[in-house]
């Protein structure tokens, strides 16, 4: 079978809201052309963001249940250390509210003012924690990772002659860690090989820097190494991951996304002088080292995710889901990033929208008429997301320009990606009436949250 079944049944429905077109015109219009600004009743399929939208299972329910609300010790935070050790391997767990919560923690503790950070693409948040500790962001990504239309199994890796360049100019000292994501959510979802994570680890051991991963879709990473990289295929997910994570010294982790929760993430290190800082700090800005910003029942549903998120067959059909989208897409002649990710379907808004120049948003403008032809609430990665430089105060241009068709986990129908895939494409087909963008309001830090704006006339 070319597309499998889901590898699960319904137990539960919830109910989702019809609009018409006239609706969402007003709609659209009242959120100043932001799909973030949309209410959820409003959003038919929405696939805004595949963070904290997963449909928990019913193991997941039940151990909401079983939830230890103790304000220090909790047994569920017992049973999410030793399942994170057991999955990912490393030595210290600290629970946070979410991702970024974990990247806040990282960046204050190891980041001095001056400092670069390396990393296979910026990610937004990301960036934010580290510029506002006082570092600079270096892109040191693979050139294919930027051509949307380059077909290459791995447009995750890390560039290894960048990443020696950047030691040799700025010197080791200057660099607390690589920011190593997995998979890479602006290039496409594109994954890392086995090959390059052990590659990175060496160079960055021989000068004494940490490999530090954003894990958020560490999963999926997994799924396309054990696909497409030799020697992995008859290796199982779960093995395959253990393994990535030994060429880390530690990682963040939005819990939000492969954890299957609706909440949570963690910081993981190795490094006992490492845990001792994340312990003092996490007070501050989450919580009690062992919960984190966290009720104990989110711990408990986060542990029964992370078992059940290495089943082969489960990111098997997640991954296959994103494809099947892709593929109806690319039939009809829908520009979109190749290879298709694990997480989401990305149109290329400068091939989609050729005549919009990218300073007048072509993505986000795609994103809002893709709203407004079907409901479909999607997400803007390109200069909007990508923000202004801090000290020239100029837009940064990414050479990709995308609208991301986010899948949740466990949510959505092969019929509900039939309408998105129909939207996408007769608003191709009539893509020369859409026009360009401006801002009525800009915020100054990620402004893609918040941002309005007006069509052009």
């Amino acid at each position: 079978m070319k597309y499998m079944a889901e590898p699960y049944k319904i137990k539960s429905v919830e109910v989702i809201s019809m609009t018409n077109r006239e609706q969402r015109e007003q709609y659209i219009k009242e959120a100043g052309y932001n799909t973030f600004l949309l209410k959820s009743q409003q959003v038919y399929i929405d696939l805004l963001t595949d963070s904290g939208t997963t449909a928990m299972s019913d193991k997941q329910w039940a151990a909401m249940m079983v939830g230890d609300e103790s304000y220090a010790g909790s047994v569920n935070f017992q049973h999410l250390e030793e399942t994170v050790k057991k999955y990912y391997g490393f030595k210290y767990v600290v629970p946070t509210h979410q991702g970024r919560g974990a990247e806040n923690l990282l960046s204050s503790i190891c980041i001095k003012p001056g400092d670069f950070v390396p990393g296979n693409m910026y990610f937004t948040t990301t960036r934010a924690h580290q510029e506002r500790n006082g570092a600079t962001f270096r892109d040191i990504i693979i050139d294919e990772a930027h051509d949307s239309q380059k077909e290459h199994p791995f447009k995750g890796n890390i560039d290894l002659t960048k990443l020696q360049a950047l030691i040799d100019e700025v010197g080791a000292d200057k660099i607390p860690y690589v920011c190593l994501a997995v998979t890479v959510n602006l290039a496409g979802g594109q994954p890392v090989s086995m090959e390059n994570m052990k590659a990175v680890k060496a160079i960055c051991d021989k000068y004494k820097i940490k490999v530090m991963y954003d894990a958020t879709r560490c999963v999926e990473n997994a799924f396309f190494i054990q696909e497409r990289e030799k020697g992995f295929d008859k290796k199982s997910i779960a093995s395959i991951l253990k393994e990535m994570m030994s060429y880390a010294d530690g990682c963040t982790m939005s819990g939000k996304k492969d954890c299957l929760v609706n909440i949570g993430g963690f910081l993981c290190m190795n490094d006992d002088e490492l845990y001792g800082q994340a312990c003092e700090l996490v007070v501050l800005f989450e919580g009690m080292p062992s919960y984190g910003g966290l009720a104990g029942r989110d711990m408990e549903a986060m542990s029964v995710g992370i078992q059940e998120s290495v089943d082969d067959e489960y990111i098997k059909h997640r991954v296959t889901q994103c494809r099947y989208l892709g593929d109806k897409l690319m039939a009809a002649g829908v520009p979109i990033v190749k290879p298709v990710g694990g997480h989401a379907v990305f149109l290329d808004a400068k091939a989609f929208l050729p005549h919009i120049p990218q300073d007048q948003f072509p993505a986000q403008m795609l994103a809002a008429q893709l709203y407004v032809e079907a409901g479909v609430r999607s997400m803007e990665r390109g200069v909007i997301s990508a923000g202004r430089n801090k000290d020239t105060g100029d837009h940064y241009y990414p050479k990709l320009e995308l609208v991301r068709l986010t899948i949740p986990r466990r949510v959505y129908t092969y019929s509900h990606l039939d309408v998105v895939a129909d939207a996408c494409i007769e608003l191709f087909n009539k893509r020369d009436n859409i026009k360009g963008l401006k801002f009525v309001h800009e915020p100054k830090l990620l402004r893609f949250f918040t941002s309005r704006f007006e069509p052009l006339k």
